[in-house]
């Protein structure tokens, strides 16, 4: 009986470690369970975001290639009005200094019908030499000058009789075509410059510009802007220099193509063939003593002299006088006793040439040295005002420390004259005052008179004057001035 009670007691031993394995086993599944069904709905959850990504991924990727599709239609259809664009209206712009690169005379001569001519010429020149450019490429032409005083220059140095015929053609040359412009930008040298650097600026940037021709061939000072402007190969290619007269060396250098006009633009430049100073005559001891005594008491002049300089500038003269200087001798004596002994001397040949500037040289005066010493006397407040003599009337009026009351006689007027134009003005060449008092060059060159029984050939290239204010560029090339200025104050 023992016996099978032991084995009952390890049968229910055992069996209650089976119902024990049975429940951890069921406890653990459950939790297997519930861990496999958690992760299911984990993976669904992703595999639903996944789907709908792969969707959307799917989608975009075709709304992409559409839009890829669509983009490359538009950049191709850009590409084709970029390029029109760009080769639509193309143009090639004539910039061009008138005041250095002037047409040939027999163009200017013919006045309006001229300047339809040349603007003809310059259209067909400038097509020419630009020919891989579309057929129906436009010229623009613009030409800044000082019109006025490039008339007077012309007509000084015998090209033109009547400065008119300038004027006729510059607006023959407006007239000839729709995009050509003759501009009048006045005096100034920078006027004309200016406005061809900012125009090349805005045209080199612009693609419809296939080419800007710079008539400039005469002025350095346009190197250093070449050299801003044309930066690479592709703006070298667009810009050319048009040759008038022969090009400096300074815009050789900048490498610029070059382009020979000869056949529109004079390739030399204005030189006067007759300037006021080549109007002295060859005096020498020939002259009868009559001649010059009447220069220097003034047996010449009107029968009521002019008190104003104006009234001295309205008396007409067929031709300039020349400067002459009855000279006092060592002695004292002057006028007709002296007159034999007075030596006057040719001026150099160069000032033959010279053309100083835009306004170009003052008119010549007749002075009587005498005058001109008694003039230079006064001192104080007997000195004549320039003003008042020069001008009138003075704008100080009573407050003027200067004489006003004195009756000058007309060369007194030019005594005060010639010594006001010792002054330089202080625009120089760019004065655009008709009727300045004041010099615009050196009035003492030339004016160099042998000393008293010298031999009556002076010395060629010396400026005269003891302290001469105007610099170099107020006197001939090559000038000698012995005496610059050494004060601030005037001569007279």
């Amino acid at each position: 009986m023992a016996q099978f009670l032991d084995r009952y007691r390890i049968i229910e031993a055992q069996k209650e470690e089976s119902v024990s394995f049975i429940k951890d086993l069921l406890v653990y599944i459950d939790k297997l369970e519930n861990d496999l069904r958690g992760e299911n709905d984990r993976l669904s959850k992703e595999l639903e975001d996944a789907q709908l990504d792969l969707d959307d991924a799917r989608r975009s990727r075709r709304e992409m290639q559409q839009q890829l599709t669509v983009t490359s239609q538009r950049l191709g259809q850009y590409n084709t009005d970029n390029e029109s664009l760009k080769n639509r209206n193309p143009y090639i712009i004539v910039l061009i200094d008138g005041d250095g690169t002037i047409f040939h005379e027999e163009y200017i001569r013919q006045g309006l019908e001229g300047g339809k001519k040349a603007a003809n010429a310059l259209r067909n020149a400038a097509l020419e030499q630009c020919p891989n450019i579309p057929d129906d490429v436009e010229v623009i032409a613009k030409i800044f000058a000082n019109v006025s005083g490039l008339a007077k220059a012309m007509k000084r140095v015998g090209i033109l009789d009547n400065p008119e015929d300038l004027r006729e053609f510059t607006l023959g040359f407006t007239q000839g075509k729709a995009s050509f412009d003759f501009i009048d930008v006045g005096h100034g040298k920078e006027r004309a410059d200016s406005k061809i650097r900012e125009a090349t600026r805005w045209n080199i940037r612009n693609h419809n510009c296939k080419q800007i021709l710079l008539g400039v061939s005469h002025d350095a000072g346009y190197a250093p802007f070449l050299d801003e402007v044309l930066r690479d190969e592709s703006t070298t290619r667009r810009v050319s220099i048009i040759e008038g007269t022969p090009i400096v060396r300074e815009l050789a250098a900048t490498g610029t193509r070059v382009l020979n006009f000869d056949h529109i633009f004079r390739n030399d430049k204005l030189i006067e063939r007759q300037s006021p100073y080549s109007q002295f005559q060859q005096l020498s001891h020939g002259l009868l003593p009559a001649q010059l005594q009447a220069i220097g008491n003034g047996r010449n002049q009107s029968p009521t002299p002019p008190n104003t300089w104006a009234g001295v500038t309205s008396i007409p003269l067929t031709t300039p006088p020349p400067m002459v200087f009855p000279v006092t001798l060592k002695n004292g004596t002057s006028g007709a006793a002296a007159a034999a002994a007075v030596n006057i001397v040719t001026p150099h040949p160069k000032l033959d040439d010279w053309v100083p500037g835009d306004r170009g040289l003052d008119p010549t005066l007749t002075i009587s040295a005498v005058v001109l010493e008694r003039t230079k006397r006064r001192a104080g407040n007997t000195k004549l005002c320039n003003n008042h003599y020069l001008r009138g009337p003075c704008p100080k009026g009573d407050e003027c420390v200067f004489e006003h009351k004195h009756k000058a006689t007309e060369e007194e007027l030019k005594a005060i004259a010639y010594l006001t134009r010792l002054n330089p003005c202080v625009n120089g060449q760019d004065c655009d005052v008709e009727y300045c008092i004041y010099g615009h060059h050196c009035p003492s060159v030339g004016l160099n008179l042998a000393a008293v029984g010298g031999n009556g050939k002076g010395e060629e290239g010396v400026c005269a004057a003891f302290g001469c204010r105007f610099g170099a560029d107020g006197h001939p090339p090559g000038t000698v001035i012995r005496h610059p200025k050494k004060w601030d104050k005037e001569y007279y």
